[in-house]
């Protein structure tokens, strides 16, 4: 556009503003108008305030110089001058959004709280559900991939009562040796648990007791700190040795060496010959306050004469629906039925991983209810917003402003404060969560980055819809009216 057509665009203008003002009351535009909105065209800014101040007509167009009236002959010719598809500029779009929320400072800080607390409690509750998740995940996995457990009784549903069929024969160790001969078999550990008193170097305790093989070790991923494990022997009548955890050892003995001594479990004797590595706690129970013996001994103590079960290691690259089904075939041999409930380590970690994605998911649904207030409040001072800009508006439309542009200014508006405050929710989750980490080193805190950028556009999605009624609200203004408004 050349000098000459900007100059009458910019007079034609400055007449329809004159004409919409003469009608106005004594009024107050934001000055942010004057500055930024109409920084192209300084006077009619300046003229329109004065104007409103109650100057003349007469007065406002001396000030602008010679402007003539509109001639109905020059409609044609002003329409050619005039570009429909005209855009507001970015520049002045991020001018005006900017200026808008520096204009109520208080009001702004407080709509960008609300969405920060939001998103700060969805951020540190989700971050508190996934670290849970992975620290129950790390448990299982620290026992290696390739680990099966074999348990009596087969689960499943019936319609009618099962009558001989349905009587669980009782696991044995020799079961357990047989399954060594399946198909990708590695070892097998026949196990059986309880809790007694031991007693040793004037002390008493009880403490869990564990009757397992010697090829625990390898099932396990455990080693030991000093002396040996169950020696390889006869399943059946082992000697009365144990190895004592960690801080068995250490309740027991304290600093003494603690092999070749004696201790007392449940009423029998037994010879140390070993002491475990710390492996911690697994899902609240302490691995390292246990004592191991033989598991023949262990049903002598326990008076069982069958198995809780056993442990089938086997090789990581054998597909492990062909070791299942190996397991199966060889107790079915033994016992004429297939009468046992196999659960694999794969399918141990899908049932928790998917119980506790449940449990991250409600724990964030709960956090995304500060996050919904947020947007109330959002919602709340754009709608007060558009009622006390609403001259503003009117002069917006006045001069060509088009809806869609009024539309996208307070959506813009709507959309910043939500993403100012969701970044300031976002460091503040972050910096509670590595807070919790340094002052309670046991709870399990994990934020995704992945997370992070979710929850960002969670915090701007959320602004945007809470903007939707009131921009439009101010989009559908008529100028008129909306100039005539206090």
């Amino acid at each position: 556009m050349d000098e000459q057509a900007f100059k009458h665009r910019t007079r034609a203008v400055a007449l329809r503003v004159i004409r919409l003002v003469d009608s106005l009351p004594k009024t107050r535009v934001a000055d942010v108008i004057g500055r930024q909105l109409l920084r192209s065209a300084t006077s009619i800014g300046a003229n329109y305030r004065a104007a409103c101040r109650g100057v003349s007509r007469a007065d406002v167009i001396s000030k602008l110089g010679d402007v003539e009236e509109e001639d109905p002959n020059n409609a044609q010719k002003e329409s050619k001058i005039q570009n429909p598809k005209s855009k507001m500029k970015t520049r002045d779009f991020i001018l005006l959004t900017l200026g808008a929320l520096r204009s109520h400072r208080l009001r702004t800080f407080l709509a960008a709280l609300g969405i920060a607390v939001g998103i700060a409690s969805v951020i540190l509750l989700t971050s508190i559900g996934e670290g849970l998740r992975k620290f129950v995940l790390s448990e299982f996995s620290q026992f290696g991939t390739n680990l099966i457990i074999v348990t009596p009784g087969r689960v499943q549903t019936a319609g009618m009562s099962l009558g001989i069929f349905g009587t669980v024969r009782p696991l044995t160790i020799d079961d357990a040796v047989a399954v060594r001969r399946a198909p990708y078999v590695q070892v097998t550990n026949p196990s059986i648990d309880g809790n007694a008193e031991i007693a040793a170097n004037g002390k008493r305790r009880r403490i869990t007791v564990y009757g397992m093989s010697p090829d625990w070790l390898q099932v396990a991923h455990m080693s030991i700190r000093i002396g040996s494990f169950l020696p390889r022997e006869d399943l059946h009548s082992p000697r009365a040795l144990a190895v004592l955890g960690s801080k068995a050892k250490q309740e027991l003995f304290g600093a003494s060496n603690p092999l070749g001594k004696r201790v007392e479990i449940g009423g029998y004797r037994f010879r140390v010959i070993g002491v475990m590595e710390s492996k911690g706690q697994f899902l609240g129970m302490d691995l390292d306050d246990t004592v191991v013996i033989p598991v023949a001994r262990a049903q002598v103590l326990f008076n069982r004469d069958s198995l809780v079960g056993f442990h089938v290691n086997y090789d990581p690259e054998a597909p492990v629906d062909k070791v299942v089904e190996g397991i199966r075939r060889t107790i079915a041999a033994r016992h004429g039925r297939d009468d046992i409930t196999i659960v694999t380590q794969d399918q141990m970690i899908a049932v928790l991983g998917s119980i506790l994605g449940i449990l991250s998911f409600a724990i964030g649904a709960l956090g995304s209810i500060s996050l919904f207030v947020g947007g109330v409040g959002i919602l709340t001072i754009m709608t007060i917003a558009v009622t006390e800009r609403t001259s503003e508006i009117g002069l917006l439309r006045a001069l060509g402003g088009k809806r869609n542009q009024i539309l996208g200014l307070f959506l813009g508006e709507a959309a910043l404060l939500a993403a100012v405050g969701g970044a300031a929710g976002l460091a503040l989750g972050v910096l509670i969560a590595r807070l919790l980490t340094l002052v309670f080193p046991a709870l399990p805190v994990s934020t995704p980055w992945w997370f992070a950028l979710l929850a960002e556009g969670m915090a701007v999605s959320v602004g945007l819809i809470a903007g939707v009624f009131p921009a439009r609200q101010a989009a559908l203004m008529e100028p008129v009216e909306a100039l005539r408004a206090e």
